[in-house]
């Protein structure tokens, strides 16, 4: 049988067959119309167009195809392996200019028809987290993306929402993405910016990218460790590069006629005044949360309050029957603290009436609703979340000894705390917050954080003299399915 029908019967239909040189040696290579790229050499080798090139360039009479391999040749990074990923090139010589071209054509139309993205708008802040994030970009985030020929526009953030007024104007036909070299804050400047826009229902199918460079990274440690990748930036920036993209549930957060956006996570109670109290240890770098979480639980607080929410299937048996159209009426009074933009997304249509309503009463130590796994790089919040799942993971404690909470609280790096008989956990489609004071000092309020920010401020709460978003009363969460896009691993 001739070696070429052999060579297609085992490896498909090939796209282009070819004698070229390896190292000067003659070696058969061929490209198949499933998108492998193989050799013969000493043993026969091989790359998968889709995971394992991230471009190619013509460099004489040479052709280089770039590559991501992982650390240490033991495999292609991103085939659900969780090793570390490096660059390997692989160069081989056509034998002509016709071939030279023809290889320059077929791979071409190899990358172009996976749907990658060609231009790309990066946000850098260099101000988050360690302060690295300039850095990450420059030696481990530029280089991947210029050897995979995308085109870039950078911006570094000056300020806070500095990401949000420029994406609001930003003309969104020139790019194929945005990436945020950041933490997550960036990330939600982003989305609220979007939505903002009086063009939002074409600007939010816009993929957003992410790169760890902050202090928290939850977005894409949830989205790495789905596929069981290591949370880094090269891996986040191979995920760009590939292209791939997955629907994220975006929470509209509701006072009023505010609107607040939010697609991590609304805590109230312990986990929020440990994520804004510690920023006064800033200086200590990611161990500020530690330290401040023991003094937390060894002075703890409770706070008097209610919430209601609208479970998802299969957790009707939480809490009790209640009523939220008359709440809804006698809170309607109250005047919102910022006045609402009209532009933009007003959040989901719902009919609160025909919605079973159920309400647990305080007080709570803690109150954290959750659209993702991963809080932060070690905080596996909520692990039984999904991306696109049209529902909100609530985790509840309501009353906990000291020595337990401690405890539970060690266990947020693998999840385990949701299993603790003093955790409740449950998957809600609408939630409504009726904060209160402190059990134990009743003319102190408490804090109301959503995606690191502060929306609500009590009496007497740590700097409640700043201006924030919202009032500390009732406010209401309801979820928009797959609404926002994100770049993905797969």
């Amino acid at each position: 049988m001739d070696k070429r029908l052999e060579n297609e019967q085992e490896h498909g239909p090939a796209i282009i067959s070819d004698q070229v040189l390896v190292n000067g040696i003659a070696t058969p290579l061929m490209l198949t119309a499933d998108g492998e790229l193989w050799w013969m050499g000493a043993v026969r080798r091989s790359l998968t167009v889709e995971k394992d090139v991230i471009g190619f360039s013509i460099e004489g009479s040479k052709v280089r195809v770039k590559a991501v391999v992982e650390r240490g040749g033991g495999g292609i990074c991103g085939g659900g392996i969780a090793g570390d990923c490096v660059r390997k090139d692989f160069v081989f010589e056509p034998l002509s200019d016709y071939s030279r071209n023809l290889w320059r054509h077929k791979l071409g139309e190899c990358l172009d028809s996976l749907g990658r993205p060609k231009k790309l708008f990066v946000f850098v802040n260099p101000y988050g987290g360690k302060k690295s994030a300039r850095t990450i970009f420059q030696e481990e985030v530029k280089p991947l993306l210029e050897a995979a020929d995308i085109q870039l526009e950078v911006k570094e953030t000056k300020y806070q929402l500095h990401a949000k007024e420029i994406v609001r104007s930003l003309d969104l036909a020139e790019y194929d993405g945005i990436v945020c070299v950041s933490g997550d804050g960036i990330l939600v400047e982003v989305v609220n910016g979007l939505l903002e826009r009086e063009d939002w229902r074409n600007a939010i199918r816009t993929p957003i990218g992410m790169i760890p460079g902050g202090t928290g990274n939850g977005m894409i440690k949830s989205l790495l460790d789905s596929v069981g990748l290591q949370c880094s930036a090269r891996s986040a920036t191979i995920s760009v590069i590939r292209g791939h993209k997955r629907s994220l549930d975006v929470a509209t957060i509701l006072q009023g006629d505010t609107r607040f956006f939010s697609i991590l996570m609304l805590a109230w109670g312990l986990v929020a005044d440990i994520d804004i109290e510690s920023e006064k240890f800033r200086w200590m770098g990611s161990a500020r949360l530690d330290f401040y979480a023991l003094q937390r639980i060894i002075r703890l607080r409770r706070y008097n309050g209610r919430v209601l929410f609208v479970p998802a299937p299969g957790f009707e048996g939480y809490g009790q029957p209640a009523s939220y159209e008359a709440r809804s009426r006698a809170s309607s009074d109250k005047a919102p603290s910022v006045e609402a933009k009209k532009l933009g997304y007003q959040g989901p249509n719902t009919e609160t009436r025909n919605q079973e309503w159920r309400e647990i009463n305080g007080p709570f130590v803690s109150v954290w609703l959750h659209n993702v796994p991963w809080g932060a790089e070690n905080t596996l919040a909520a692990p039984d979340a999904k991306f696109s799942d049209g529902f909100l993971d609530l985790i509840l404690i309501k009353d906990c000894p000291k020595l337990a909470l401690l405890s539970l609280m060690t266990k947020l790096t693998d999840g385990g705390h949701v299993k603790s008989p003093y955790t409740m956990y449950l998957k809600v489609k609408e939630f409504v917050l009726e904060p209160g004071a402190r059990v134990e000092d009743p003319d102190k309020d408490g804090i109301i954080d959503s995606d690191g920010e502060v929306l609500a401020r009590g009496r007497r709460t740590y700097n409640s003299d700043h201006k924030a978003l919202m009032s500390y009363s009732e406010l209401r969460v309801t979820v928009d399915q797959g609404l926002a896009t994100l770049f993905s691993p797969k």
